[in-house]
């Protein structure tokens, strides 16, 4: 029992510590997600081979590992459980493990691994001690993210669901060209998705595509705020400048690294 309670501290310490040691892992495990979220891309739109099988299983064992252990440190399981980024994570793992079985049949799935990128506190919580671009602009950054993983997402759906359907889709340029031209509602209509899902699954690009241009757009072209909750009103975004809060003019004192 004691070996196990020292194991388990010592992993912890590695995945939530503050230490350089467990950014550096944690900035390895981004790196290991950069690089699966590549091979996904790279291999969802050709025929699974043997060598890409065997890889699929041995990044599903990895990803499987890390989600068991982040699990068994989890001060509330069920808690991580009911997270998104859990659940993807999960249907990713069950997408490799069965990709010998039913082949490129859920392939789209494996882009969901994109979420873990940024979306982890003790990631995020790295990157604002360490890097002071992504302090300015991390709400531009998490945006940007979030889009990119949508647009890989339903690229991926759009490919899997038309391929074989669609004679305007031969390959994961044209699903992707498709996808970018519908979310900017460009709409050349060179390319359509044929059948009633098709259609509806237009309609859900460009509504939640839009939204998601919005939402970027406002990120990066509105002034840039900073985060520090107000001690009697909790507003949390002033202006970097800022010496009292807007809402009820308490005075604040929000830290800034000084001058250049």
């Amino acid at each position: 029992m004691a070996e196990e309670r020292s194991l388990r501290k010592s992993l912890d310490l590695l995945y939530n510590g503050r230490s350089r040691k467990a950014a550096r892992f944690r900035y390895g495990l981004i790196g290991f997600d950069l690089f699966t979220i590549g091979f996904f891309l790279a291999t969802t739109p050709v025929d699974p081979t043997p060598a890409i099988l065997v890889a699929d299983i041995a990044i599903a064992l990895v990803i499987l590992s890390d989600f068991l252990i982040r699990l068994w440190i989890a001060p509330s399981k069920p808690r991580m459980l009911l997270q998104v980024y859990t659940i993807a994570d999960l249907l990713v793992i069950l997408s490799l493990l069965l990709a010998p079985i039913f082949g490129d049949t859920f392939a789209f799935l494996r882009v969901l691994r994109a979420l873990r990128l940024v979306h982890s506190y003790h990631v995020l919580r790295d990157l604002r001690r360490e890097t002071a671009f992504f302090r300015r602009h991390e709400e531009a950054l998490v945006s940007a993210v979030n889009l990119a993983v949508f647009i890989f997402v339903v690229t991926a759906l759009v490919y899997v669901l038309q391929v074989e359907r669609n004679p305007a889709i031969e390959g994961y340029v044209d699903a992707l060209y498709f996808t970018v031209a519908t979310l900017t509602t460009t709409g050349f209509g060179d390319i359509t998705l044929q059948g009633g899902g098709g259609r509806f699954l237009s309609v859900v690009i460009m509504v939640v595509g839009v939204a998601l241009f919005l939402r970027l757009a406002q990120t990066i072209f509105r002034p840039q705020k900073v985060r520090y909750a107000c001690p009697d009103c909790g507003l949390s975004r002033h202006d970097p400048d800022a010496v009292h809060c807007k809402h009820c003019g308490r005075t604040i004192k929000i830290e800034t690294e000084g001058e250049a």
